[in-house]
């Protein structure tokens, strides 16, 4: 991956984040959410992204002491957009439960299968 063109998806996708409509914060995503949405929609379908992705988009830069914070919450928006069905999170490339799995994961767009 080309560090420039990564940090201009990084830059769209903050851009992005910062026109959430907050008139409903109960349904508004959060930025974790919004991350990832974007992305797998960015990569399309039978593609997954690795959360760390998500991660770095809120972190802002590619160096890890930015983003490693923001794993746990980008797991956590993982799970919750899992149980709604928007996205699906897969290890070994099978969809796993989302209330049940451990270690390495991806996340994805639901298969039409």
């Amino acid at each position: 991956m080309q560090l420039l063109p990564f940090l201009a998806s990084i830059i769209q996708l903050k851009e992005q984040m910062t026109d959430i409509d907050i008139a409903d914060p109960v349904s508004a995503p959060s930025p974790a959410e919004q991350a990832i949405l974007s992305l797998v929609r960015e990569r399309g379908p039978d593609k997954t992204i690795c959360p760390s992705e998500a991660a770095r988009v809120l972190g802002g830069s590619p160096h890890p002491d930015s983003w490693s914070g923001f794993m746990h919450p980008v797991r956590q928006a993982a799970i919750m957009l899992a149980e709604q069905g928007f996205v699906v999170i897969y290890r070994k490339g099978k969809p796993v439960d989302p209330r049940n799995f451990k270690g390495v994961y991806r996340i994805g767009l639901p298969r039409n299968d």
